[in-house]
């Protein structure tokens, strides 16, 4: 059986580490997208816009779990995020999308690959239209805020993480939400922007 799931692929571009103190142990398990792809120094004023979204499904929904996401990302990076004006070119495009859709990743329908975005400075994130979306899921429907708050970490330059506590992991159940950053999640944030 196939586990409902992000559609970027899992590939590793570098070994977890080891930081080791007279008490502790901790083990970074963030990874980032190839050569540290990351927004470029000056930009850290980030627009998005939310379209399309499919017929009688509604907007303000899609609009309060990205702006929450959003939000909790901006928290811990050094990013803001504001939704752009109706029309106006943003930097980030979120949308629901079926099958193939133009960008060489198709979606395959309900239960396997929910949403995809790519690595800094694409700025595309895709839901699958054919899944079952909520803002509050039941347990056959997935979460937009625990979906969102994944792909956001891939817009900003992360890739999937080995930590059971991350949102970066790669997959979700369905009736399940993911809404608070793990510290995995921040320390691989902060990471790739530091410097």
């Amino acid at each position: 059986m196939l586990i409902p799931r992000c559609g970027v692929p899992d590939i590793f571009h570098q070994k977890p580490s080891k930081q080791n103190n007279s008490t502790t142990s901790f083990r970074s398990n963030y990874s980032f997208f190839p050569r540290k792809q990351k927004w470029r120094p000056f930009k850290t004023h980030l627009t998005y816009s939310i379209h399309p979204v499919p017929k009688g499904f509604g907007i303000d929904r899609v609009r309060n779990a990205c702006a929450s996401a959003f939000q909790k990302w901006s928290a811990v990076s050094k990013f803001t995020f504001l939704e752009g004006s109706e029309g106006k070119k943003t930097d980030i495009v979120i949308g629901f999308y079926r099958g193939r859709h133009g960008d060489g990743h198709p979606f395959d329908g309900p239960g396997h690959i929910l949403s995809h975005a790519f690595a800094p400075e694409d700025g595309r994130f895709h839901y699958d239209a054919d899944e079952k979306w909520s803002d509050n899921p039941g347990r056959d429907e997935f979460d937009l805020e625990s979906l969102a708050l994944h792909e956001i970490g891939h817009l900003l330059g992360l890739e999937h993480s080995h930590d059971p506590g991350s949102v970066m992991v790669p997959s979700i159940g369905a009736g399940v939400t993911r809404r608070k950053l793990g510290q995995d999640d921040i320390n691989g944030i902060r990471a790739l922007y530091s410097g």
